[in-house]
């Protein structure tokens, strides 16, 4: 088992169910990342670098891209949610659209390949 497969481990069903599909869609779009952790959550990591962190509070889950300019890339297509400078909150009822995820991951893909 993987830390990632550690941590959703011990969150509750529909919270770890949507968090599963978050990693499951990051993985799809950029499949040699590698789950471990990175600021001490859950997350994927590309090239030895934080790709994607997630994690479940009590209100909310969140996505972490480690990037304000990925953030601010795609801010116009996450109306209505949460957002700060490296930080995408949602809910298990209004997840991150897919088309969305995977374009968060694939714009911290590539700040990160240069």
């Amino acid at each position: 088992m993987t830390t990632v497969d550690d941590y959703l481990a011990a969150v509750g069903g529909p919270e770890r169910l949507a968090l599963l599909h978050v990693r499951d869609v990051a993985l799809g779009a950029v499949p040699e990342a590698e789950q471990g952790r990175s600021y001490g959550m859950a997350a994927l990591r590309y090239r030895g670098k934080p790709l994607l962190g997630f994690l479940a509070a009590k209100q909310h889950l969140s996505i972490f891209p480690f990037s304000t300019e990925v953030v601010d890339g795609v801010r116009d297509r996450l109306l209505g949610f949460d957002l700060s400078k490296g930080t995408i909150r949602f809910t298990v009822e209004s997840p991150v659209p897919d088309d969305v995820l995977r374009d968060i991951v694939r714009l911290r893909a590539q700040e990160i390949t240069g």
